[in-house]
């Protein structure tokens, strides 16, 4: 496992647009198995997460990445997961495996499938977990970390949930940005 650190794509980069297959598609009451950029128009923010089934540091934030879905999607923030990794050579990372996953932990929001990876390309993802949070217009306002957790240490700060807060109180988010820090993407060979 190679830890590789967030790409940290400009500030300001509009949303990259996604059609992609959810694992989950019952998660949000659509019948459709796909889900879109454009399905998320009248979110007041909207949180792109990529990760995957397999890193531990993806696995070590994914119940508090759940419950800041939870709790702010009252307040407009969409969120979608993405995993982009290669499942030849990672197969716990396959379509039924993110099914079964969503399902055991519950997932509240959609976790797609990029099989191509192209949406990973397009976002510059280079690791799991990867944040990329976007505000009404869908440009990005945030990208970096969670929080400061770590297999095996619990966090003491919550930098996103800090730059979620002050995107919706104050319409923009300002501070340091700190990269995420996690796994590589498995790229396709």
């Amino acid at each position: 496992m190679a830890l590789t650190p967030s790409t940290m794509l400009p500030l300001g980069t509009e949303a990259p647009a996604f059609d992609l297959p959810a694992a989950n598609p019952d998660v949000d009451n659509r019948a459709e198995g796909r889900r879109s950029l454009a399905d998320y128009a009248d979110a007041n923010a909207l949180l792109v997460v990529f990760t995957c089934n397999h890193c531990p540091y993806a696995v070590a934030v994914e119940d508090r990445v759940i419950a800041l879905a939870r709790e702010m999607a009252p307040c407009g923030v969409a969120t979608v997961a993405i995993s982009s990794n290669d499942v030849e050579t990672y197969p716990a990372d396959s379509f039924d495996n993110m099914a079964a996953r969503a399902a055991q932990k519950g997932y509240s929001f959609p976790y797609l499938y990029d099989e191509s990876q192209a949406v990973a390309q397009a976002y510059d993802a280079a690791c799991t977990p990867d944040f990329y949070l976007f505000d009404r217009d869908r440009r990005l306002v945030y990208r970096g970390r969670l929080d400061d957790g770590r297999p095996g240490r619990e966090p003491t700060t919550t930098d996103l949930r800090d730059a979620i807060e002050q995107l919706l109180s104050e319409g923009a988010v300002t501070g340091e940005q700190i990269p995420s820090m996690g796994c590589n993407i498995k790229w396709k060979t």
